[in-house]
């Protein structure tokens, strides 16, 4: 009897494989990395055959692991990094190496897609701004740039729905990931066909939308040649990464929330009526009827780890967790700027760059480490007070991601943002939420609530310090105004 399921995260940096129990529960889990490419500045993109090779290696690892049984998997769900635009052949081969979310190349097709339809409509469609890292000016540079490209491309797809091709054949387009194509209808979860060829794209590169918990196929003899999987395994369509990581956290009623600590930081806000704000992102949530206001940073956990690279790579992320405590609460007036790979919610500027400010002999690396942390919180901070002011009600934070096993980095949050933070299984939120997703597909769990009833556990809590949220409200104020003053400057580098 099937008693397993799998889930599959494409991340930035690397992608994660996880196998669980139906109760949530961690059987094994593998790793893969992979390189990101940034050719020239404002690029940054990655190859699909090498996330499609990671895969398969972190499967084959999990499945050889001991007391493992591929035949008992009851089905496979994948996640994936947003806005990819993955232009693949009718016989699915990538034609380029995609540009994902933090490449920003497309500004000049951003002004072409405003000068064909006003972008007020735009919003009422897709109920989000037109940026350059979405999947759809990236697809018209495709056609300004490397036309070839553009006009043999069968299928434009996300960066799950590449690896769920790879697994079953099945070409899907989910609809927790549709709103980065800008004609895709986030209120009734279609294609605005029309709009689509308002703006200039060719319709027939969509792929057929589908529920992120939906079977759209099995393993397929290839696959499981590749992969050591069983042939016939169920796998579902899968979903945005934030949206599966909330859910795999326990959110997915209204009024519940997600802070995301992975390579990425920012929010999710669980909402059941539309309502869009043009600072942030709204996409549809992974669960149906369901949809998440989010706050979405290019600097997380990523500008941690940048700081670990460049600065501390004789520290582990524990010891640099630890250095961090020695500093006191607004690192002595050490600010940091987290616009790492330019900024989105809610200040939308691709031209925004990270800056350490405050600096002096009598600064230690401690300082560097717990600035970068505080910035990370500070645009947290920012993005739920845009989320108040859209008419979002914010509580309890459920804490995601890596960052999440840093005691003080979460306390901090806390602290800077005011509002308590529960932390359950922080390293696997996103995987577990690719599983709940094949869970509920193939019926293992009843619904979505018996699934995160069943499957996530809070492990602790953090309580905001008031003395401490005193000190930090000075800091976010020269926070913001640090970025104003500097905002003209960085426009002209």
């Amino acid at each position: 009897m099937s008693t397993t399921l799998l889930g599959i995260d494409i991340g930035t940096s690397a992608c994660k494989v996880a196998l669980f129990c139906p109760n949530g529960e961690v059987i094994v889990q593998a790793l893969s990395e992979y390189p990101v490419f940034y050719p020239k500045p404002g690029w940054a993109e990655q190859n699909p055959e090498d996330w499609w090779a990671g895969v398969c290696k972190a499967i084959r690892e999990v499945l050889a692991a001991p007391g493992v049984d591929p035949s008992e998997i009851a089905a496979i769900g994948v996640d994936g990094q947003s806005w990819s635009a993955i232009a693949v052949d009718a016989l699915g081969k990538p034609l380029c190496n995609t540009p994902i979310w933090t490449d920003t190349r497309a500004r000049a097709e951003c002004d072409e897609i405003r000068a064909s339809v006003p972008e007020e409509s735009l919003f009422a469609v897709c109920g989000n701004p037109i940026q350059p890292s979405y999947t759809l000016p990236k697809i018209l540079w495709y056609r300004n740039h490397l036309p070839d490209v553009y006009h043999n491309a069968r299928y434009i797809l996300q960066s799950n729905a590449f690896i769920v091709m790879r697994l079953t054949g099945a070409v899907t387009q989910d609809r927790s990931q549709g709103y980065g194509l800008c004609c895709y209808n986030i209120r009734h979860g279609c294609w605005d066909k029309e709009l689509a060829l308002a703006l200039g794209l060719r319709a027939e590169l969509l792929p057929p939308l589908v529920n992120c918990h939906e079977v759209v196929g099995c393993v397929t003899d290839a696959a499981a040649a590749q992969t050591g999987l069983t042939v016939g395994t169920p796998v579902v369509a899968g979903g945005l990464d934030a949206a599966c990581g909330t859910l795999g956290a326990g959110v997915s009623e209204p009024g519940e929330a997600q802070e995301q600590g992975g390579q990425a930081g920012g929010m999710s806000l669980c909402i059941d009526q539309y309502a869009a704000d043009p600072r942030l992102i709204l996409s549809a949530h992974v669960v149906p009827g369901r949809w998440l206001l989010q706050g979405g940073t290019t600097g997380g956990g990523g500008a941690l780890k940048w700081l670990r690279e460049q600065i501390c790579p004789d520290l582990s992320f524990a010891q640099m967790s630890d250095l961090a405590e020695t500093v006191p609460a607004g690192s002595d007036g050490v600010l940091f700027l987290p616009y790492m790979a330019g900024e989105r919610s809610p200040i939308w500027d691709p031209n925004a760059c990270g800056v350490f400010f405050g600096l002096s002999y009598a600064k230690t690396r401690a300082h560097l480490i717990r600035a970068v942390m505080e910035g990370v919180g500070y645009a947290l901070r920012h993005n739920l007070e845009a989320a108040r002011e859209a008419g979002a009600q914010v509580g309890t934070l459920r804490a995601m991601g890596g960052s999440a096993n840093s005691l003080v980095w979460t306390q901090l949050k806390a602290d800077i943002t005011g509002q308590p933070i529960e932390v359950p299984a922080s390293d696997t939120a996103t995987t577990l939420g690719a599983a709940i997703l094949a869970g509920v597909g193939v019926g293992v769990y009843s619904s979505f609530a018996a699934a995160t009833a069943q499957t996530v556990a809070v492990r602790r809590t953090h309580q905001p310090d008031a003395a401490k949220k005193a000190v930090y409200d000075r800091g976010y104020a020269r926070y913001r105004e640090l970025y104003e003053r500097l905002a003209p400057m960085m426009a002209q580098a």
